[in-house]
C-alpha cells in the first residue's frame, strides 16, 4: 500500500524548500505529516473529506490546517479534497440539504424548497433571490457538516479497513511463500 501511495506523493524535501511554504517551514518538519502509515492515511483522508465541502477556495487552507494541529498525512488530506469539483459539488450540496432537511423536519408540513433558481424578474429580481437563498439555508446549514462529518468518518473506517485487510494478505503470501 505504501508503495502505490508515494508513487503519487511528493517527497517532504521539495515540499519544505518551495520558497511559498518557506515560512511554514518549523510546522513542514513533523514526520507524522509525511510518512505513509495507517492512521496518518485514514486521518488524512478523513480531514479531506471534511474539508472538501467547505465552500469557496478554503478548502485546501483548512486542510493543512487540521492535518498539521492533528499531525495526519498532509499530502493525503489535500489531495483527498479534490473529490468535489464543478461535476460533484452540486449533487453533494443536493444531497446536504435533502439531509439537513430531514434533519431539521422541512419536510413534515413544509412545502418542499425549489432547488432550481426561480424565474427572476427585472423588477424585485433581488428579493426573489434572497426569499430562495434563505429558504435553502437552514437545511444546508445543517446539511452540510452533518455530510461532511458522515463522509470523514466512512473515509476513516474504509482506509483503515482496507489497509488492515492488505498487511493481513501480504502476511498470508509470505506465510505461503515460506512454505
Amino acid at each position: 500500500m505504501r508503495k502505490f501511495l508515494r508513487k503519487f506523493l511528493p517527497h517532504h524535501e521539495t515540499v519544505k524548500s518551495n520558497r511559498w511554504l518557506k515560512p511554514f517551514g518549523a510546522w513542514l518538519h513533523q514526520p507524522n505529516l509525511w510518512h505513509l502509515h495507517r492512521r496518518g492515511v485514514a486521518g488524512g483522508v478523513a480531514i479531506g473529506l471534511f474539508c472538501g465541502l467547505i465552500p469557496g477556495p478554503l478548502q485546501m487552507i483548512f486542510a493543512a490546517l487540521f492535518a498539521v494541529l492533528l499531525r495526519v498525512n498532509l499530502p493525503v488530506a489535500l489531495f483527498t479534497t479534490l473529490y468535489t469539483n464543478p461535476l460533484t459539488i452540486l449533487p453533494l450540496y443536493m444531497l446536504a440539504f435533502e439531509l439537513g432537511a430531514r434533519v431539521i423536519g422541512a419536510q413534515n408540513g413544509m412545502t418542499h424548497v425549489q432547488l432550481a433558481l426561480p424565474a427572476l424578474q427585472w423588477s424585485g429580481w433581488a428579493g426573489e433571490l434572497w426569499v430562495w437563498v434563505l429558504a435553502l439555508g437552514q437545511p444546508l446549514l445543517v446539511g452540510l457538516p452533518l455530510l461532511a462529518l458522515i463522509l470523514a468518518l466512512a473515509g476513516y473506517i474504509i482506509v483503515r479497513l482496507v489497509w488492515r485487510l492488505a498487511v493481513i494478505l501480504k502476511w498470508r503470501a509470505r506465510q505461503r511463500a515460506k512454505r
